[in-house]
C-alpha cells in the first residue's frame, strides 16, 4: 500500500469514528426522548472526576524530598485554586496556573 493510500485510510478512519462519536448519542437518544438518567448522572461527576485525575497526573511527578520540586508544584496547584475561586474562570485558572508555574520552575527554582 501506497503511502498516499495509507494516509488516506487513515484520515477516512479517523473522520468516521469522530463523527460515530458525535451523532451516534443523537441517532440514539433523538430530540423526543428523555435523556437516560445514568447520562445525567455522568454529566454531573465526570467533570469532577476529570479534574482530580488531571491534579493528579499532573503532581505524579513531584519529588516529595525536594524543596525546588515541591514548592513551584504547590504554588502553581493554589494560584489555580484561588483563580478559579476569585474569577470562577475554568479557562482563566488553567492559564493563569500553568503561566505561573512555568514562571516559578523557569525563573524562580
Amino acid at each position: 500500500m501506497s503511502n498516499n493510500a495509507h494516509a488516506m485510510l487513515l484520515i477516512l478512519t479517523m473522520t468516521a469514528g469522530t463523527m460515530a462519536t458525535r451523532f451516534l448519542p443523537f441517532l440514539l437518544l433523538g430530540d423526543k426522548r428523555q435523556t437516560p438518567p445514568f447520562i445525567v448522572y455522568l454529566g454531573k461527576v465526570l467533570p469532577y472526576a476529570i479534574m482530580g485525575m488531571l491534579v493528579v497526573y499532573c503532581l505524579k511527578g513531584v519529588s516529595l524530598t525536594e524543596i525546588s520540586s515541591v514548592l513551584p508544584a504547590v504554588l502553581g496547584v493554589g494560584i489555580t485554586a484561588g483563580l478559579h475561586l476569585w474569577k470562577r474562570n475554568t479557562l482563566i485558572s488553567i492559564i493563569g496556573g500553568t503561566v505561573a508555574y512555568m514562571l516559578l520552575v523557569q525563573l524562580v527554582f
